[in-house]
């Protein structure tokens, strides 16, 4: 490494430190960060960037030693890739966006089809679990409210309700619609 004397500390030494640095350094201070990378090339390769440029900000306070230089470039870049692993930990993986005309847009076009498969299969039940069902589901009527508009006790509400049910699982069962 080229001997620098402190008499010539300026912008342009800062640069040639730097340069010298990463002639001596570069090569093996990658192949140290790609191991603590998980042999993430482009990772790597950031990491030693950003540790050259914390070397030249900090050029006038550094160790000329190549001893203390590897020791301080080693410290440095193992940070950089402890607070990448961080803000990784932290942050949802980046993603390309996708193609406007590919995103499902809901339509409510699901929602009425179903509707449509559940009228259907409530005009093959009997009519006194229909309306039971109707009241109770469809309107959001409780038992007791049911049974007194309907003119019956709620314990028929409530088994009415129960063998409706059943039946129009069986039905969607046989449209294959439900399991």
């Amino acid at each position: 490494m080229r001997q620098l004397d402190s008499r010539f500390e300026s912008a342009d030494t800062d640069v040639l430190l730097v340069e010298d640095l990463y002639r001596e350094f570069g090569v093996p201070l990658l192949r140290h960060v790609r191991k603590a990378t998980g042999n993430d090339l482009q990772w790597a390769e950031d990491v030693v960037q950003e540790t050259l440029v914390r070397a030249w900000r900090n050029a006038g306070r550094l160790q000329r030693e190549p001893g203390l230089l590897w020791a301080w470039l080693l410290t440095v870049a193992r940070r950089i890739v402890i607070d990448g692993r961080r803000r990784r930990g932290t942050r949802p993986q980046e993603v390309e966006p996708a193609d406007a005309n590919a995103v499902p847009v809901p339509d409510g076009a699901d929602r009425a089809l179903e509707a449509m498969i559940v009228a259907e299969a409530l005009r093959e039940l009997s009519p006194e679990h229909r309306e039971v069902i109707e009241h109770t589901y469809l309107r959001d009527r409780t038992i007791n409210e049911a049974a007194e508009i309907l003119g019956i006790p709620p314990g028929t509400v409530k088994s009415r309700l129960y063998y409706g049910i059943r039946a129009l699982r069986k039905v969607l069962k046989e449209r294959g619609v439900a399991s």
